[in-house]
């Protein structure tokens, strides 16, 4: 899941979590909010996104430049 959400986001740019969560959706069947979130702090831990606060409710997931997943 991890590689669909990289290469989501570096065909789209910037996207909602909401947004992403769609896509993943439609990709993989039933994803939850928890799932997406442990994905979301994998990534951002890895220092391959950025998840910061849009409005209350809504964060925008952006990449941070090259992706390197070991």
């Amino acid at each position: 899941m991890s590689l669909a959400i990289v290469e989501f986001l570096g065909k789209k740019g910037s996207v909602t979590d909401i947004d992403l969560q769609k896509e993943l959706i439609s990709n993989f069947g039933e994803t939850s909010f928890r799932e997406l979130n442990r994905e979301l702090m994998k990534l951002e831990l890895a220092g391959i996104l950025r998840v910061s606060r849009l409005t209350k409710g809504k964060r925008l997931v952006e990449l941070t430049g090259k992706p390197t997943i070991d």
